[in-house]
């Protein structure tokens, strides 16, 4: 699996991968409409090829046009983005990176979402119990 995809690449190609993870596989006219700037064609073109040759993306041809893929299925790319931000802002610690998001001023919870959050945590700690 390549690297996380934030310390590999450009502010361009993030924004690329972004939109292909979010629609799930695109062609170069779908990335480019859901772009900042509205890049030129060409400019996706090049940079969604690069990507492919980097490791991040795959294509199938439908008709004339490219349709491209992550490589990574979003599931592991979101671990690893994860595992790569407690490592470096967290020490690697799961539970202040939670406390940090929990703290957020932002972050309004809601009751259900309270509910989930207090159901994950005494089903770790039933995980826990019996490990040990």
């Amino acid at each position: 699996m390549p690297k996380p995809l934030h310390t590999h690449l450009s502010r361009r190609e993030s924004q690329i991968m972004d939109v292909v993870y979010r629609l799930g596989e695109a062609s170069v006219a779908d990335v480019a409409r859901r772009l900042p700037d509205e890049p030129a064609y060409n400019a996706v073109r090049v940079t969604l090829g690069i990507l492919e040759k980097k490791g991040y993306l795959t294509h199938r041809q439908d008709g004339p046009r490219y349709l491209y893929a992550p490589a990574v299925p979003a599931d592991k790319a979101k671990l690893s983005a994860l595992q790569h931000l407690m490592q470096t802002f967290f020490s690697g610690s799961p539970s202040r990176a939670i406390l940090t998001l929990l703290d957020m001023s932002s972050a309004k919870l809601s009751e259900k979402e309270l509910d989930e959050i207090a159901a994950w945590v005494a089903a770790a700690r039933r995980e826990a119990e019996t490990d040990e």
